[in-house]
């Protein structure tokens, strides 16, 4: 396949590959704003909302859709704008990445989107490092968490497909969508469930009930991936 996930989908074809560690400082600096902006709206959405949480929510949701759409239009060119461990492993078994790149990837994501969550402490005045007692838990939420992503592996497979330009607009509008109609309101993704757990906010998640979520999101992108290689990617003449 001549597509990479999402790298190849917004820079021409003509443009050079980045070296590694721009690539991975594109991905620790989207990390950093996608994380900020998850963790920070909803610290904002919940203090301003009065109890409401269903604005609450849509607060968080529409700044997280809009910097997701923002983050892949500039970065895209660079990295491929992952953000995310489950976006990175579809790749990885695509052969987009080398093993190297992959494990790099994730370590660029964890710490750049951990000093993300840090950095949104701060700029509310609370305390720096955190732990969630937030519970987030059960068969309906690992349900979600699998929808979630397998939801969106499956947006980014065929955009890069079939409408490349349409990625971030497409991501974008399906998180925003996802916070909505799942029960798990859309983490669908390892790196954030993980973050998120070292904030005590109203977008955290108990660290005790990440381990699930990551099986349940790995679980998500595992089956997106099969299912785009049958219905998505070129057709090989295998039937």
């Amino acid at each position: 396949m001549s597509e990479e996930l999402i790298s190849d989908a917004v820079p021409s074809r003509t443009e050079p590959r980045q070296n590694r560690s721009r690539r991975l400082a594109a991905e620790a600096l989207g990390s950093f704003f996608l994380f900020a902006a998850v963790v920070g709206s909803g610290i904002m959405a919940e203090n301003l909302a009065g109890g409401n949480v269903a604005i609450a929510l849509l607060g968080n949701t529409l700044a997280t859709g809009a910097i997701l759409f923002v983050l892949i239009t500039i970065l895209a060119p660079i990295s491929g704008a992952h953000f995310n461990p489950a976006v990175s492993m579809v790749a990885w078994l695509r052969k987009e990445l080398t093993a190297s790149d992959f494990i790099c990837y994730v370590l660029a994501q964890l710490a750049g989107g951990i000093l993300g969550i840090f950095a949104a402490h701060l700029m509310f005045d609370l305390d720096i490092l955190q732990f969630s007692t937030k519970p987030r838990t059960g068969i309906g939420q690992w349900t979600g968490e699998f929808v979630a992503t397998f939801g969106l592996i499956l947006t980014i497979l065929g955009c890069v497909r079939f409408r490349s330009d349409w990625v971030a607009p497409a991501v974008g509008l399906y998180i925003t969508a996802g916070y909505w109609f799942t029960s798990s309101t859309s983490f669908a993704n390892p790196a954030i469930a993980i973050a998120r757990s070292l904030s005590d906010s109203f977008a955290g998640i108990a660290p005790a009930d990440v381990p699930m979520f990551i099986a349940a999101q790995l679980a998500g992108a595992l089956c997106a991936a099969a299912t785009a290689k049958w219905l998505i990617d070129p057709d090989t003449g295998n039937g």
